[in-house]
Order: C-alpha cells, then sequence, then structure tokens
C-alpha cells in the first residue's frame, strides 16, 4: 500500500508569489508541472514539495520539510550569503558550532521560510 508510494512535503505559506521568490531565488528549487494559481509544485533530488497557499501558513511548530545534505556547514554558509538566518536549538546531548547543531557524526541546521515554516538541513 503506501510502502510503495512517494511520500511529498506539503507547506503551507500566505502569500505564493513571496514563497516562489525564497524557494526559487534562495533555495534554488525547480518549479516542475503546470502552474495552478494558490500551489506551487517543486522538484528537489528525487522528491517533491508541494507549496500551496493557506490561512494556517506557519502554524507549524515542528519541522515541516528536511534535505539530507553531504555538506552541511557548506550549504549553511552558501544560504547564509542569501540572507537566510538560522534558528537555534537546545537539545540533549547536541553542541552547536556556530549555526549547525552536532551529535557525534550528525550534523543539523534549522531555518524559516518567510512564513515561519521550519525547514532542515541533515548530513546524510
Amino acid at each position: 500500500m503506501l510502502a510503495n508510494g512517494e511520500a511529498v512535503a506539503t507547506i503551507g505559506v500566505r502569500n505564493t508569489n513571496k514563497a516562489k521568490e525564497f524557494y526559487e531565488g534562495v533555495l534554488g528549487l525547480r518549479h516542475e508541472g503546470p502552474e495552478r494559481e494558490g500551489v506551487l509544485t517543486y522538484k528537489s533530488g528525487g522528491s517533491k514539495l508541494f507549496v500551496y497557499q493557506s490561512e494556517f501558513a506557519g502554524t507549524n511548530k515542528a519541522t515541516a520539510a528536511t534535505w539530507v545534505e553531504n555538506d552541511v556547514e557548506g550549504e549553511v554558509a552558501a544560504l547564509k550569503k542569501k540572507g537566510v538566518k538560522f534558528e537555534h536549538y537546545d537539545f540533549p546531548d547536541m553542541q552547536r558550532r556556530g549555526d549547525v547543531h552536532v551529535s557525534g557524526d550528525m550534523k543539523a541546521a534549522w531555518f524559516k521560510d518567510p512564513d515561519g515554516n521550519i525547514l532542515a538541513l541533515v548530513s546524510g
């Protein structure tokens, strides 16, 4: 059943035009599929990200989407150059090195889109 299907990260935003500037211009995602009002679909590696207009945009207090990256520090540096600000959290057994949280071999960093949706980078 569902184990054979693909899952898609789904993120609510207030304004798809503003979201488009962020997801395409800042994150560098490629729009995929037909343009529909209030809906954006992005290709990211072998996955998809579905961004849609919602009155509940930014109300999720947990991570909405995570990208697995081999070079978390490099990706953080590149995004910071584009104006992205990173979140800092206090997690047990994790230390922070700048904007990157480290626990053993795992590295992670969190940031928000313009609507406050929490997005993450995690080492692969």
